[in-house]
């Protein structure tokens, strides 16, 4: 292999060692993982190496491992930034009414989107909030299960808004039944 800019996640095939991924860079070698074999320090000038091009590969394909997944949702959490939770297609551009029985009353029409980011920030919120109660030294453990359950039955209310997800990762989760 000729090339030798190679840069570490590029994932290569030895004719000796089969398929891996470079895990380390040096001058003149790469730190190579592979498979069957280990970790192996290979000249980058090796003729048996070659690098693999994946075929039809776009820029929506995630390759983050779920270790990876996890660490950025503990990084969002803990930074104050805030997760792109998306909404379900069929409500983009949608629209709420809240019709009052007295139809001599206005009705009052918000957006979806609108609507949908309070309920994602009420979300975040109280898990800030399950956060703040867990670590805290000044709470028994009696008294943090105790706040805890109301904090399980609240995202139990708020189910009813798991329509408006797109993503079923994201639903709010309640108390869940003994079967489950």
């Amino acid at each position: 292999m000729e090339q030798e800019t190679l840069g570490i996640g590029t994932r290569l095939q030895h004719t000796m060692h089969g398929p891996g991924v470079i895990v380390g860079v040096k001058y003149a070698t790469y730190l190579i993982s592979f498979i069957h074999d280990g970790v192996k320090e290979i000249d980058k000038n090796d003729s048996k190496l070659d690098e693999i091009i994946p075929e039809n590969v776009t820029a929506e394909i995630e390759t983050t491992s779920e270790v990876e997944k996890s660490l950025l949702k503990i990084l969002r959490l803990w930074g104050g930034t805030a997760e792109n939770v998306p909404l379900g297609h069929r409500w983009n551009s949608g629209t709420m009414v809240l019709q009052p029985a007295d139809k001599s009353l206005k009705p009052k029409e918000i957006p979806v989107e609108d609507f949908f980011h309070k309920i994602v920030m009420l979300r975040d919120r109280l898990r800030v909030l399950e956060q703040n109660i867990n670590s805290s030294k000044n709470l028994s453990d009696e008294e943090k299960i105790n706040i805890q359950q109301y904090i399980t039955r609240c995202y139990g209310t708020l189910t009813t808004f798991n329509v408006l997800f797109k993503e079923k990762e994201h639903w709010f989760v309640g108390e869940k039944s003994k079967g489950e």
